[in-house]
């Protein structure tokens, strides 16, 4: 009865209809090719037309450990997102800060940072680049349903950010990787985050989607040719489209807004991960060009 209720509850959000790409049906050579200022996959998409929740008006609803993902408030003494040396000194440390509040974890590191957004940045993308490091930039929106991580990449990425930031700790029995949202562009945002109720997907939808970081995308047959080794190297989990799959949004989110999400969590026995993608949001008038903020890193319980 109380999951009812629950259900019931999220039955009055106002619905916005969208577009999210999705793996197709069939057996793909998946990988993502970043590069600066662009990103690329293999495989094949398809957009399925779905409903969008906005869990704004019920946000304290919302649990980390039920759907993967919660909203809470957080003033930031940034003032200048785009001023990446004060980004480098302090946004960091106050994402370890929060998140460990929010999570309860006794320890928390940060991987890195990388702003968002749906303006135009074919010219940034046309540069040329050596030693692209995806990290510290500026990317356009993800557009498909992904994890970041798939299970051996959290499984690594915990241990290897565990072992640097804390080595002389007594070890952790729970690791929670996560990512810590924001936008500083007005809202409304034109093209905003979506999460997935975790709840809502299942292994049987996925595959693993693995990371090439590049200063130039490979092009014809040397896209998908073979790499030795490349079930090892970093990977994202992408999902193919179910019809269960319950898609929210925070619409209209403030500057002090921040969604924090789960990559993935070792403890299976809550919601351990949470699919997400931007969409084009055409439910709100004057939309504005989104610009965000996103911070990773790896919760630790000892």
């Amino acid at each position: 009865m109380a999951t009812a209720a629950l259900d019931d509850i999220e039955e009055t959000a106002r619905k916005a209809p969208a577009l999210v790409r999705y793996l197709d049906e069939g057996e793909f050579v998946t990988r993502r090719y970043v590069s600066q200022g662009a990103e690329m996959n293999t495989g094949d998409y398809r957009d399925y037309a779905v409903v969008v929740r906005d869990g704004m008006p019920l946000r304290e609803h919302f649990s980390l450990d039920v759907h993967g993902f919660v909203i809470a408030k957080h003033k930031t003494a940034i003032t200048d997102f785009h001023d990446k040396v004060a980004v480098d000194a302090s946004y960091q440390r106050e994402v370890e800060a929060l998140v460990a509040r929010l999570t309860g974890a006794d320890k928390v590191s940060t991987q890195g940072w990388m702003i968002r957004t749906s303006g135009d940045l074919s010219s940034r993308a046309q540069e040329k680049v050596e030693g692209y490091v995806h990290s510290g930039g500026i990317q356009p929106p993800a557009g498909e349903a992904h994890v970041d991580y798939n299970e051996l990449t959290g499984q690594r990425a915990a241990a290897r950010v565990y072992g640097q930031a804390f080595p002389d700790g007594p070890g952790y029995k729970r690791y929670i990787c996560f990512s810590l949202w924001r936008t500083f562009s007005s809202g409304p945002q034109d093209w905003p985050l979506a999460v997935c109720d975790g709840r809502t997907v299942s292994n049987a939808e996925t595959a693993s989607n693995t990371l090439f970081v590049v200063d130039e995308f490979p092009v014809g047959e040397a896209l998908t040719a073979p790499v030795e080794g490349e079930d090892q190297m970093i990977a994202a989990t992408i999902f193919r489209y179910r019809p269960q799959h319950r898609w929210w949004y925070f619409a209209n989110m403030a500057a002090d807004d921040v969604l924090l999400f789960k990559f993935q969590d070792s403890d299976h026995s809550v919601t351990w991960r949470c699919p997400h993608t931007a969409f084009h949001d055409t439910s709100l008038p004057d939309a504005q060009v989104r610009e965000s903020i996103e911070v990773r890193g790896v919760a630790f319980f000892e």
